[in-house]
């Protein structure tokens, strides 16, 4: 059998590629994306969109976790039905290390039942643990006019959710922010009540990071 002899420079060499391949970073892992699937809320609805909290998710990561980039996914006026036929298309382009789910106040204010928002929602967090994504949710209430005994319904089934399938929670989105920090609709933050949002966001994400 003949004998393979190598040379000193390709000895350095191979020593080289090694270290490049087993200590460097590689680019195609070196980034994680973090989906926001959500409605008007993550839209910046009525504000620039470079105030609204997802902007100022970006720019925080970008200081403290810059390996993560922000996919901002999320529709005006979506509810979380809408968000169920197109979750898989938005999972399978953006590939997330984890979902920032906020979705459902658009039902909650169309009245929609209990039942179906907890069927579409569950359906949501399943698809997104399905696809090895880490999973925050948002919990959302609604305004009393609804009807004591369909907010509290409502209200409650973020943390059921969040319980059932062990996935970190946010259990109110816009706690903190004041009265006066909403646009006219009543509905939507102002720009001054994003930085809040994001506090109440980054308390919940840090220790997913």
């Amino acid at each position: 059998m003949a004998s393979c002899s190598i040379k000193p420079g390709m000895t350095v060499l191979i020593i080289i590629l090694l270290f490049a391949t087993f200590w460097l970073p590689h680019p195609a892992y070196a980034e994680k994306n973090i989906l926001v699937f959500g409605d008007s809320l993550s839209a910046a609805y009525g504000i620039p969109r470079e105030a609204g909290w997802v902007n100022l998710l970006q720019q925080e990561l970008q200081r403290s976790h810059p390996q993560y980039q922000v996919v901002n996914a999320s529709i005006s006026g979506e509810t979380i039905a809408g968000g169920r036929q197109r979750i898989a298309a938005a999972l399978r382009q953006h590939r997330p290390a984890i979902i920032i789910l906020e979705l459902g106040a658009n039902d909650g204010l169309r009245g929609a039942p209990i039942a179906d928002i907890e069927a579409n929602l569950t359906a949501l967090i399943q698809q997104a643990r399905k696809a090895r994504a880490r999973v925050l949710l948002l919990g959302m209430q609604l305004p009393p006019n609804y009807g004591g005994d369909y907010t509290a319904r409502f209200k409650a089934l973020y943390p059921k959710l969040a319980q059932r399938y062990h996935v970190a929670l946010v259990p109110f989105f816009m706690e903190g922010v004041a009265p006066e920090q909403f646009l006219a609709d009543n509905l939507h933050p102002t720009a001054q009540a994003q930085p809040r949002i994001l506090q109440n966001v980054m308390q919940q994400l840090e220790p997913l990071l």
